[in-house]
């Protein structure tokens, strides 16, 4: 009886090697990629409301005003930055500050009917933010 050995190779596919590489690069780049947010948020047509440990983001909600009512803001900064803009549905901007690393609160008094954007930015703030519809 003879034997013929054959010369085959084996060969491997490439498709096991290529999943893990693709799992392994998808856990170093999550892995890379900082928090934005940890905390609780509420956001109606009247309000915004946010407490957190960790704010590194922006943020935008839209408030439903009428003239003669003021949007009431009330900032708590303990530690890192915040930037705060609030602007009306054709982009004019009626309130502005950046850079903020003190708590404190102030009132934008509205002038016209219609929505107002309320856009908050944190770079590694921790706190909270309140900006509430107040009539008169």
């Amino acid at each position: 009886m003879v034997y013929r050995w054959k010369n085959r190779k084996r060969r491997r596919k490439p498709c096991a090697a290529a999943f893990i590489g693709i799992l392994l690069s998808a856990m170093i780049l999550t892995a890379c990629g900082e928090p934005e947010f940890d905390g609780s948020r509420t956001g109606n047509d009247s309000r915004l409301i946010m407490d957190y440990t960790l704010f590194n983001m922006t943020d935008s909600q839209d408030l439903v005003m009428k003239a003669g009512e003021t949007i009431h803001a009330e900032l708590v900064v303990k530690s890192g930055t915040l930037s705060v803009q609030i602007q009306t549905e054709n982009g004019e901007v009626v309130y502005e500050d950046s850079d903020i690393k003190t708590s404190g609160s102030f009132n934008v008094a509205v002038k016209e009917n219609g929505i107002y954007t309320v856009t908050v930015t944190g770079k590694m703030a921790e706190g909270s933010v309140s900006f509430q519809k107040a009539v008169g």
